[in-house]
C-alpha cells in the first residue's frame, strides 16, 4: 500500500475527498526490510491489538489472516474503539463475518473487505453496489490462484501435480503445507463470503461440499482436453426455491469459455442475475500490490463517507441460511473407470447407470493398459447426461463393489457454461 501511496498520494486524496496516510503499524517484525519504505517514522505497535486501539488511527486495517487469535481480537478492539475496519481476511469473515457486521454497524463503522475475495477484483463492490438492482441467481468462479497455476502448467506443460506445486511453492503461490489452497478450503471461505453478499443469508461456510485438485491426473486432464473442455477449481454456489447451493471442486469447463480462459495465477468470477444477466470479473487474484489497491479502494469509500452494510443488507435483516438438496447441475459428469477385462463388465456398467437413472451421452476406450492383478485393464472415459450427485456416487459406489475396476473411478463434474 505504501508503493501505492507514494505513487499516487494526490490521486487518492482527490478521490477520496481527504489526505489518506499509514499513520502506525504492527507486524511482527520492527526490523524486516520493507522495499524502500522507512517505517522509523511510524507509530510502531508489537501488539497489534494495541494498534487497533490507537488514539492515532481513524481505519484499522487487518492482514494477518487467520480466523482466531490477533487477527480477531485485534478488528474485535478496533471496533470496540469505534475505528472502521478494512480487512483482507476470508477466514476471519466466513467464521465471524455476520457478528463483527452487527457489532460494526451498531456503532456505525464500516467494516469493508473487498481484498479478502479476488484481490485486486472488485467483485464486493459489484456485488453490494454496482447490481443493488438486481437479484443474483448464482454466483461462481475461479478463486485460488495457486490451484489455477497448477492446473495450468499441468495441462501446458505435461507435468505431474507434485512437480508442478513443488514449482509452486518455489515461486512462492504456494504455502509449504498447501493443503489450505489445494484442497479447496481457500476457496471455501471465500466462497461463504460471496454467497452471503449475493443471496443476503446469514455466512455458512459449514454448508459447502469441498473437494480439492489432489488426485486430479495428467490422464485427466488429457481426456479432458480431448473432449472439448480444461479442468478448473471451481466455487459454485446458486440460490434454488429450496435454498442455497453451496460446492467447490473440480470442474471440467468448455475450452475458449472466459473461465476457461483464465489461466495461471488470474481468478475470474462470474455472477448471473436476472436484469444485468452474466457479468464476467476477471483479473489478478492475489499478490502484494492487487490486494493492497483492494484495500485502498475502501479507504476511499470511508474516507468519502460511503458506509455501506457489510453484506448488503443490514446484518440483522440477513436471511437464516437454509440448504438446498444436492440438486442437478447444468452439465453432467466425467467419469474414468480402470475396467477390468472380463466379458459383460460394460454392459453391467451401463445397466447400473440406468438403475441410477444416469444416461450416457458418450463413451470413450483408451486402450488397455498393462496386466493388473493378471487381467489386463482398460481405461473407459464415460460422459453423463445430466443427473445429481447423490445418483453418482450410489452407481460409482455399485460399480466398485462389482469388481468391475481396477482402481476407484475418476469422478469430475462437467459444467457447460
Amino acid at each position: 500500500m505504501l508503493d501505492i501511496l507514494s505513487t499516487h498520494a494526490g490521486l487518492v486524496a482527490e478521490r477520496g475527498g481527504k489526505p489518506v496516510m499509514v499513520t502506525a503499524v504492527s507486524a511482527r517484525s520492527k526490523g524486516k526490510a520493507r522495499g524502500n519504505h522507512d517505517l522509523s517514522k511510524l507509530e510502531w505497535h508489537d501488539d497489534p491489538v494495541a494498534l487497533a486501539k490507537s488514539a492515532n488511527i481513524d481505519v484499522f486495517i487487518e492482514l494477518i489472516g487467520g480466523d482466531t487469535g490477533p487477527a480477531k481480537d485485534a478488528v474485535e478492539a478496533a471496533i470496540d474503539a469505534g475505528k472502521h475496519v478494512v480487512t483482507a481476511n476470508k477466514a476471519l469473515l466466513a467464521k465471524h463475518g455476520a457478528s463483527l457486521a452487527r457489532a460494526a454497524e451498531a456503532k456505525g463503522l464500516a467494516l469493508n473487505y473487498e481484498a479478502a475475495v479476488a484481490g485486486g477484483i472488485p467483485a464486493i463492490k459489484v456485488l453490494r453496489e454496482g447490481l443493488a438492482g438486481n437479484r443474483p441467481r448464482k454466483v461462481f468462479g475461479i478463486m485460488n490462484g495457486t490451484c489455477n497455476y497448477i492446473l495450468t502448467k499441468m495441462g501446458n506443460e505435461g507435468r505431474s501435480f507434485a512437480d508442478v506445486l513443488k514449482e509452486a511453492q518455489a515461486l512462492g503461490y504456494a504455502e509449504a503445507d498447501p493443503t489450505f489452497d489445494v484442497g479447496g478450503f481457500d476457496t471455501a471461505h471465500k466462497l461463504a463470503v460471496l454467497t452471503s453478499l449475493a443471496f443476503g443469508t446469514e455466512v455458512n461456510l459449514d454448508a459447502i461440499t469441498v473437494e480439492g485438485i489432489e488426485n486430479v491426473t495428467l490422464q485427466d486432464i488429457s481426456n479432458a482436453r480431448d473432449l472439448g473442455y480444461k479442468i478448473k477449481l471451481l466455487g459454485v454456489a446458486a440460490r434454488h426455491d429450496t435454498g442455497i447451493e453451496q460446492r467447490v471442486h473440480p470442474t471440467l469447463v468448455p475450452k475458449g469459455s472466459p473461465v476457461a480462459d483464465t489461466d495461471g495465477v488470474f481468478n475470474a468470477v462470474v455472477i448471473q442475475a436476472d436484469f444485468v444477466g452474466d457479468l464476467l470479473l476477471e483479473g489478478r487474484g492475489a499478490g502484494a500490490h492487487p490486494t493492497a489497491s483492494a484495500v485502498l479502494s475502501d479507504i476511499v469509500d470511508i474516507a468519502r463517507g460511503n458506509l455501506r452494510p457489510a453484506f448488503g443488507v443490514p446484518a440483522k435483516q440477513l436471511e437464516t441460511y437454509k440448504n438446498a438438496p444436492d440438486l442437478a447441475h447444468s452439465g453432467g459428469f466425467y467419469v474414468a473407470l480402470q475396467l477390468q477385462d472380463k466379458p459383460g463388465a460394460v454392459a453391467a456398467i451401463a445397466s447400473i447407470l440406468a438403475e441410477q437413472g444416469i444416461s450416457i451421452e458418450s463413451i470413450v476406450q483408451r486402450g488397455k493398459s498393462t496386466p493388473d492383478a493378471e487381467r489386463a485393464v482398460a481405461e473407459f472415459i464415460l460422459v453423463t447426461h445430466d443427473t445429481t450427485q447423490p445418483s453418482i456416487q450410489a452407481a460409482m459406489s455399485k460399480i466398485e463393489a462389482g469388481g468391475f475396476v481396477a482402481s476407484a473411478p475418476r469422478v469430475i463434474r462437467i459444467v457447460r457454461i
